[in-house]
């Protein structure tokens, strides 16, 4: 077992490949865990995109042994919290309750991980729900503009598909399907449990195995993405009557493992990081052309993506876009200050530590940390890769990236045509 300084975190690999961590803190009588799956959408085939938020939704439905209306009672009456998530890089159940009520818990979690029963009943269900979700995206242009952005930079790799999926897709989808998803990606070898609060790290080791610990590893042939990347700097441009236009600029960005993943991320605090970032001060406070502008950088396992929007008035589209530009191509040609690139540290910094204050947070960060290959020591040396980053780092990780970008604008006829001009 391994531990990590300033805070009791332990890790242990059981047999079957589960790797448990275990974070003790007896201060509040709360045990956290999250209980993370190598898989996600990024496992998705573009016929099937939409099947993980499916058995996202539908895995706490019912088991072998207990239904929906059986889990969510047994949830409810110890006060306890569960969830689950289809993120990108990762599937996600979590769940919270205090240490009299966790191993009945965590015993329910593995019911609900290990014997999903997908109804066909329960699946009708939430396909009208998902229907209805993705048609009520295509009506937000932000969204819209978005997707129209990661299909440009994706595209047919699973990181371009919709969350929800498409139309068609979900349309098609079985219950055969989510059976399929079930039985190739969860699996003990792709697991990863990340314990949090008042659980002592034997205490922990043996309810997992217990739990966990006849699970064997059953090697299924499911489907699974191979699909390369394939970026295009061009623009898609849609109209869409709407009082404000929407812009974005997508700049292909380095995955998480990047040597220059940190700088990026400090680049990303500085330009869209609240209401003390460049583009609001520069786009919104001086020159009046934004209702809304930001940046995203999301962390991927794959290659990810910079990306910049605005939201502004039809006459001003073609300014406001020329205005994200610029602000990006300043910074390869212009370093920051020594003052501006401490500032936008601290606030990283200080984003990190309140990212920790409770045992749900630490329980996941640390599990994420281990689902995306950084390893647990990631938590104990991020912020000194943080203080390492000098103004010359910013200056070439932005002259690496922010090159052509691929461009999506959604507006009405006449701020598209303003956009040609």
């Amino acid at each position: 077992m391994q531990q990590l300084e300033k805070r009791q975190t332990y890790r242990n690999v059981l047999q079957n490949g589960i790797v448990l961590l275990v974070t003790e803190n007896p201060t509040v009588d709360i045990v956290a865990a999250r209980c993370f799956f190598n898989a996600g959408s990024r496992v998705e085939t573009k016929q099937q995109a939409g099947v993980a938020h499916l058995v996202a939704a539908l895995i706490t439905k019912g088991t072998i042994n207990y239904s929906s209306q059986d889990i969510a009672e047994r949830v409810e009456y110890t006060g306890a919290a569960l969830g689950t998530e289809a993120a990108a890089d990762y599937f996600l159940l979590s769940l919270k309750t205090v240490k009299s009520d966790f191993v009945d818990i965590l015993n329910l979690a593995a019911e609900i991980i290990r014997s999903p029963v997908f109804s066909i009943e329960q699946l009708e269900l939430e396909r009208r729900l998902t229907l209805q979700g993705i048609k009520s995206q295509r009506e937000r242009p932000l969204s819209v503009a978005y997707q129209h952005l990661l299909a440009l930079m994706y595209g047919d790799h699973p990181y371009g598909f919709p969350s929800l999926g498409w139309t068609e897709t979900v349309s098609s989808i079985h219950a055969d399907d989510l059976i399929a998803y079930h039985q190739t990606w969860f699996r003990p070898d792709r697991m990863t449990i990340s314990i949090a609060g008042k659980i002592t790290p034997e205490e922990a080791i043996a309810y997992v195995q217990e739990t966990f610990g006849d699970w064997q590893v059953v090697t299924n042939s499911g489907f699974a993405s191979t699909q390369a990347m394939s970026f295009q700097a061009e623009t898609v441009k849609t109209i869409q009557p709407n009082q404000q236009a929407i812009v974005m600029l997508g700049y292909p960005a380095p995955a998480l493992s990047s040597p220059d993943y940190v700088a990026l991320k400090l680049i990303n605090s500085y330009l869209g990081g609240g209401l003390s970032s460049r583009l609001f001060v520069e786009l919104r406070e001086k020159r009046g052309l934004a209702y809304e502008v930001s940046t995203i950088y999301p962390a991927r396992l794959e290659g990810s993506r910079f990306v910049t929007y605005i939201g502004t008035a039809p006459q001003n589209v073609k300014t406001a876009m020329d205005g994200l530009k610029a602000e990006c191509d300043r910074l390869t040609n212009t370093p920051l200050t020594e003052s501006e690139l401490q500032m936008v540290k601290s606030k990283m910094l200080g984003q990190y530590a309140l990212g920790k204050q409770t045992n749900g947070q630490i329980a996941q960060l640390l599990g994420w940390f281990e689902i995306m290959g950084l390893g647990i020591d990631r938590d104990r040396n991020y912020p000194n890769s943080i203080a390492q980053v000098t103004t010359d780092d910013i200056q070439r990780v932005a002259q690496t990236y922010f090159t052509d970008p691929a461009i999506s604008i959604i507006g009405s006829a006449d701020a598209i045509q303003l956009c040609d001009l």
